[in-house]
């Protein structure tokens, strides 16, 4: 018997990194299986999700805008952090940076992100955080929720490969909204996402989500 070779996953982080310990907790729990976390790379230096990194033994590295002349620099930088671990799997994790051409070219339909409605409502350029449950509430929606995507050159336009709806309830604040996304949205379909990618179980191609029933099991 031949076993799979775990996938090797980078995690992108700017914050408090809820989705981060929601993917290894799952790993942990062994409800994401085949996945081997090989480093966090965050764009903010006092953020949550470093500790989160530390505590779990992970390797984690800072590249931050701020620390570059320019944006080109960064993007250098960014790129040469993320190919330090050679993932096979790069998930954007409350990552506030718009992913560049370059590294789209490097790391095309490896790159996964979570977004915090069911798009294409409430998503694209200034759509981020509390800012998304504050547009949901100001709309008036009954339902929201979250998103699984491939990241591409659009702003929360790529290939969507899994959503769940979440109710919006009387008296909800974006706070309370966003809490309850997160629980009942974001962290089952992000790390059962990233299970289902390292199983052979989803796969994109010619430039949309295949689901294959059967995944590729332990014979690979």
């Amino acid at each position: 018997m031949v076993m799979p070779k775990k996938l090797r996953l980078l995690v992108l982080v700017s914050g408090g990194g809820t989705n981060l310990k929601a993917i290894l907790d799952g790993i942990a729990a062994g409800s994401v299986t085949n996945v081997e976390p090989v480093g966090v790379v965050s764009s903010s230096r006092k953020v949550k999700s470093l500790e989160i990194a530390a505590q779990a033994g992970i390797p984690a590295l800072c590249v931050s805008p701020g620390d570059f002349a320019d944006r080109e620099g960064f993007h250098t930088a960014l790129l040469q952090a993320m190919d330090s671990f050679l993932p096979d799997l790069v998930a954007l994790a409350g990552f506030l940076v718009r992913i560049p051409p370059r590294i789209l070219q490097t790391y095309g339909g490896r790159l996964i992100n979570i977004h915090p409605s069911l798009i294409p409502s409430f998503c694209g350029t200034g759509c981020y955080g509390l800012k998304v449950h504050e547009k949901a509430l100001e709309r008036g929606v009954k339902l929201t929720g979250a998103t699984v995507h491939f990241v591409d050159e659009g702003m929360d336009e790529g290939p969507i490969i899994s959503q769940r709806a979440v109710a919006v309830e009387e008296g909800d604040t974006p706070a309370i909204l966003q809490r309850r996304v997160m629980e009942q949205a974001e962290w089952v379909i992000f790390p059962k996402a990233i299970d289902d990618i390292a199983n052979g179980r989803i796969v994109l191609k010619d430039g949309k989500v295949e689901s294959l029933r059967e995944g590729r099991g332990e014979d690979g």
